[in-house]
């Protein structure tokens, strides 16, 4: 089997991250939250799409 070592490399730290907060996602977000807003990096906000609201053609 093909084997991808970037998403390997993704997959492990993501386990990480996870680990650190003891699988608590309300925690982990809350970190993710703090580290993009310390960052320098411009962040884009994309309005989600709803299914309901599909325009049809």
């Amino acid at each position: 089997m093909w084997e991808d070592e970037v998403l390997e490399e993704i997959h492990k730290i993501r386990e990480e991250h996870a680990k650190a907060f003891n699988y608590d996602l309300k925690a982990m977000c809350e970190d993710l939250r703090k580290k993009q807003k310390q960052t320098e990096r411009k962040i884009i906000k994309k309005p989600l799409n709803h299914p309901s609201k599909k325009i049809k053609k």
